[in-house]
C-alpha cells in the first residue's frame, strides 16, 4: 500500500502512520481496509484538511454533527486523521449493520445519496483501480506490536 499511496502522501513517516491507522480501525469495525483506503481516496484524496461544500471535514469527510454522537467533542477533533478516520469506519460499520451488510446501501447512506448507485459506484471504480492486492507486487506484513492498556479501551 506504500507505494501506491506515496504520489497522495509523500513523507513517509506519516504515509506509514496512515496505513496502520487505516488497517487498524478498519478491520477493528470488521471492514477490509482497502474499502476504506476507496472511501478517503473518493472523498478527500487523502487530505486531511479537506472540507466539503455541505461542511463535511477531513479525510473521510465526517459531518460535524458525528461528534456529539461519537465523543461529545468538538468538530475541530475532525482535523485529526486517526479520529476522522475512526469516526468514518464506524459510522460506516453502523451504516452497514442497518443496511444488513449491503455495502451498495452503507455507502449511499455514507455520501448521503441512499438509492443511487453514483458514489458507490466511484468506491468501487477506485477499489478496483487502485486498492486491491496485485499478485505481481511482494506482499509485506506489518510487525504486530503489543497494544497498551490505554489504547485498547480507544
Amino acid at each position: 500500500m506504500s507505494r501506491r499511496l506515496a504520489r497522495r502522501v509523500p513523507d513517509f513517516s506519516e504515509r506509514t502512520e496512515l496505513i496502520k491507522t487505516i488497517r487498524y480501525e478498519a478491520q477493528r469495525v470488521g471492514i477490509e481496509p482497502q474499502i476504506i483506503f476507496a472511501l478517503i481516496e473518493v472523498e478527500s484524496n487523502f487530505r486531511a484538511d479537506a472540507v466539503s461544500s455541505a461542511g463535511a471535514i477531513g479525510l473521510m469527510q465526517v459531518m460535524p454533527f458525528w461528534t456529539d454522537v461519537l465523543s461529545k467533542g468538538s468538530s475541530r477533533e475532525l482535523y485529526e486523521p486517526r479520529l476522522n478516520i475512526r469516526y468514518g469506519c464506524l459510522i460506516l460499520r453502523h451504516y452497514l449493520d442497518i443496511e444488513k451488510g449491503n455495502l451498495d446501501r452503507a455507502l449511499g447512506r455514507y455520501n448521503g445519496s441512499l438509492g443511487k448507485m453514483t458514489y458507490p459506484n466511484l468506491v468501487y471504480d477506485r477499489l478496483d483501480r487502485n486498492w486491491q492486492y496485485r499478485y505481481d507486487e511482494p506482499a509485506q506484513v506489518a510487525p504486530r506490536t503489543a497494544l497498551n492498556e490505554a489504547e485498547v479501551k480507544r
